[in-house]
């Protein structure tokens, strides 16, 4: 059922918020991250394969843990943006938003009238009948975030006229795209894609429209935060946890030799 979205309530409090994308689809990974005092989660539909019915529970296990879910759904997919919505899911993230026509397909699908034109239904959204279905559909436009992901060269170029036209919730960063929209593919620090993302902080600032980093070092954290930056994805979990499997075994073998 819809709840207040914290992350939304935070962000514009001047708070910061913490997240992970989740590619695993597993109801108790999602309730671990959430357990481990993160604000949100980006549940992936994007790159990986979840059914409706595993991403409703995914939904359920981060509602169960006060941990708010996203979504990411694939590219032009206005489909996909209703099926989360209507499983719960209390914000979409657009991948590979280009032009203004890209977010304005976004909002169409994520809001309903007169902000957009989201199909009307009931189901577990509205608690099966526990909020006025007119009540939820104000409510609904209210809380539901629509976050657009700059993740490439025509993004970044496109991205006052994206962001002039309103709708946008949160602009989150994609320099691993970006690295190859630029030429150099997986060069995350290069040059031009280190000036692109300061280039989509500054808009977005300008505008007081909030950018999330995805920092890949404390040190990146810390100038973001210096920056003012206030949101964060610190990472995915399928690399968190093989990264900790490796040292967890590196530790034992190490001590073995000893």
């Amino acid at each position: 059922m819809l709840k207040p979205n914290a992350v939304k309530a935070k962000l514009g409090a001047g708070e910061e918020v913490h997240g992970l994308f989740c590619s695993i689809p597993s109801p108790a990974l999602v309730e671990m991250i959430g357990c481990a005092g993160y604000d949100f989660a980006i549940l992936d539909s994007e790159h990986t394969l979840v059914d409706p019915q595993q991403l409703e529970n995914l939904i359920r296990a981060a509602e169960a843990v006060d941990l708010v879910p996203f979504v990411r759904v694939p590219e032009a997919d206005p489909g996909a943006i209703l099926r989360a919505l209507d499983a719960g899911a209390m914000g979409v993230v657009v991948p590979h938003v280009r032009t203004r026509s890209d977010v304005d397909a976004a909002v169409r699908a994520a809001r309903y009238a007169p902000e957009g034109m989201r199909s009307l239904n009931g189901g577990r959204v509205p608690g099966f009948g526990r909020i006025e279905l007119a009540e939820y559909v104000r409510r609904a436009n209210e809380e539901i975030m629509v976050v657009a992901m700059i993740e490439d060269a025509e993004g970044v170029e496109d991205l006052p006229a994206i962001l002039d036209g309103g709708g946008v919730d949160l602009v989150l960063e994609g320099a691993a795209d970006l690295s190859q929209s630029y030429g150099f593919p997986w060069q995350t620090r290069h040059p031009w894609v280190r000036e692109a993302l300061r280039r989509v902080h500054q808009e977005c600032a300008d505008r007081e429209v909030p950018f999330c980093a995805i920092p890949r070092t404390p040190e990146d954290h810390t100038a973001w935060r210096e920056a003012g930056v206030r949101a964060f994805v610190l990472g995915e979990e399928r690399g968190l946890a093989a990264r900790a499997l490796r040292d967890h075994l590196d530790k034992h073998r190490e001590a073995a030799d000893d």
